[in-house]
């Protein structure tokens, strides 16, 4: 679970990061900044003009000056609502277009960070972090710094003009201010408060039902709905107590601020009824300033909301900026190219851990010759899959070299490496889509003859065009209205048509049906024609015409060897084939 911790408001090293996304559309920036102080200077000027109306015009019955004013008020007010409009929509507009590069910048160092960092982070944080924060940094130009700034600015220029027209009835409105203050800064607080806690609720919620609609299979299975639903429950519960709690405070705050203002009009108007009536202070005067007590009080009503919608926009992009700043990405400064690579591959004294020295793989040597085929064999956890992990680079090991037609992998370019190292695996994930950008990746420079073409090979043709649609058949999250012999299938048809030089082949037949198992090998022996492949077997009855063998325990190589040298040596292999040779009787 992700944990919000409170970001002082000011942090300018943050901030100026922040703002460096709004560059590209500093235009709009610095025009929205000078709308601010356009409706600054707009805001006393509609209450001075009724001042001046009463006091000049109204006692002297001079109606074509009304007229005039009137029609000057009507004016002011068409521009005052045209110039907030603009305001408001280029402040928005700011915020969407920095959200839109900032998700785009986070989306992409994602892609591009190693799977240590996703074996530690849970996918609810991330989503949260591509999608709630970033959505609360646009409140940092749509409702933050910007509007803060206009209500600042509004405030100023009418305390100006209220010192100017009576500094003494000024300071008497402004009276309980203090207590205003107060108010305001315990609301920050609180809010402050309840508006972390409930972002810590979100990412809570977000967390667990991305893990346990995943996992539901697993949910169901053991019938741990209950379990499951009342700890939703529980987690559901704290996100309503925190926000509860801000209501609670927006339900005190702003009651307050009434009484306050009102307190502000009743002194104003005992002590300013007196001087009327000495003719020490005009009745547009007073008039006015009832007016602008309510404009003085209309953004201080929210301004503490807004310093709270800053921070806030502040804590989330503190969490953003941590994912762009993450170093976890493998190393891309290759520059060979992988063109016309014959699939050489060489293990020289490899080890590799996972988390410090912890090693999974201790000391492996192995050497696969172009078109052979090498199978790994051992228990779960002894290593098997890790080493398909290393060779194309997913993780980077701590000690030795991995070499690819006599080229150390960590020269070869990121995407040319992995462009002609093909992996089927185990569980094979097909994402929403149709059959043929499942095959495809997404990659329309690949025609449907060729996927037609490597279906054929492969014998899947006939059964997708037997599917609603042909290739267009849209297939569910994860490939869920396929069986797993059809998933595998598909990744092989995707395999082949991309045409690596390595093939690595992970528990490919593991877990399908005998009928499946067999489609399956033909496809495999097509696949495996011609160039070299590494197969992680479960069923050891796959993998007895191998040229090589390997036997892994515990992160080290045991035995390597052919099927028939291995069988003859009566060690670990043997034990294991007679293991599943007595099972397959038995059964």
């Amino acid at each position: 679970m992700e944990n919000f911790t409170i970001k002082r408001i000011f942090d300018f090293s943050l901030l100026r990061r922040l703002f460096s996304f709004a560059v590209p559309y500093k235009g709009s920036f610095y025009l929205s900044m000078a709308l601010t102080i356009v409706l600054a200077v707009l805001s006393p000027l509609r209450p001075y003009l009724i001042q001046v109306t009463v006091d000049k015009y109204i006692t002297s019955q001079w109606m074509q000056m009304l007229i005039t004013i009137t029609i000057i008020q009507i004016l002011l007010l068409l521009v005052e609502t045209v110039v907030r409009f603009f305001f408001s929509y280029l402040t928005n507009w700011l915020g969407q277009s920095v959200v839109k590069d900032l998700r785009v910048a986070v989306y992409k160092k994602i892609v591009h960070l190693n799977l240590s960092f996703f074996d530690r982070t849970p996918i609810g944080t991330l989503t949260t972090r591509t999608i709630n924060d970033i959505e609360a940094i646009n409140d940092v130009f749509s409702e933050g710094i910007i509007s803060i700034v206009a209500d600042l600015l509004m405030i100023v220029a009418i305390l100006v003009v209220m010192f100017a027209e009576d500094w003494r009835l000024t300071l008497i409105s402004l009276s309980p201010f203090p207590v205003l203050i107060i108010a305001t800064w315990m609301f920050k607080e609180s809010v402050n408060k309840s508006f972390h806690a409930v972002r810590n609720a979100v990412a809570a919620l977000n967390a667990f039902v991305q893990e346990h609609i995943t996992g539901m299979v697993v949910v169901q299975a053991f019938s741990a709905e209950k379990r499951e639903y009342a700890r939703f429950k529980n987690i559901n519960k704290e996100h309503r107590k925190a926000n509860i709690q801000a209501i609670f405070a927006y339900s005190v705050f702003y009651p307050v601020v009434e009484i306050i203002l009102a307190i502000s009009l009743g002194l104003m108007v005992w002590w300013g009824s007196n001087k009327v009536l000495s003719y020490e202070v005009t009745q547009g005067v007073m008039i006015a300033f009832i007016m602008y007590l309510n404009l003085l009080f209309r953004p201080l009503r929210i301004l503490a909301d807004k310093f709270n919608t800053l921070q806030m926009g502040m804590v989330a992009s503190e969490r953003v900026f941590k994912v762009l700043d993450s170093e976890e990405h493998i190393p891309d400064n290759g520059t060979v190219k992988a063109t016309n690579m014959q699939g050489d591959i060489v293990f020289d004294h490899v080890s590799f851990a996972y988390t410090e020295d912890r090693y999974v793989l201790k000391d492996i040597s192995f050497h696969a010759k172009p078109g052979e085929t090498i199978a790994i064999v051992g228990h779960t956890g002894s290593g098997k899959t890790t080493i398909i992990s290393i060779l194309n680079r997913l993780y980077e090991i701590q000690k030795g070299q991995i070499k690819l037609d006599n080229v150390n992998i960590q020269d070869y370019a990121l995407d040319e490496l992995r462009s002609k190292i093909g992996v089927v695996l185990q569980d094979v994930f097909l994402f929403s889509g149709s059959i043929y950008e499942n095959i495809t990746l997404r990659n329309y420079a690949i025609s449907r003859e060729q996927v037609e073409q490597a279906a054929r090979l492969i014998g899947m043709h006939e059964f997708i065009m037997q599917l609603p649609g042909g290739y267009d058949y849209q297939v569910m999250e994860r490939g869920s209205t396929l069986s797993l012999g059809q998933r595998q299938l598909i990744s092989f048809v995707r395999a082949l048509l991309y045409n690596p030089a390595i093939l690595i082949l992970d528990e490919a037949t593991s877990s399908v049906d005998t009928e499946s198992e067999l489609l399956i090998q033909q496809a495999i022996d097509k696949l495996i024609a011609g160039r070299t492949s590494i197969i992680i077997a479960h069923r050891l009855s796959t993998i007895s015409k191998a040229s090589q063998i390997i036997v892994l325990d515990k992160g080290e190589i045991r035995e390597m060897g052919t099927h028939e040298e291995l069988l003859k040596q009566e060690g670990f292999y043997h034990k294991l084939h007679s293991m599943q040779f007595k099972k397959a009787v038995s059964i």
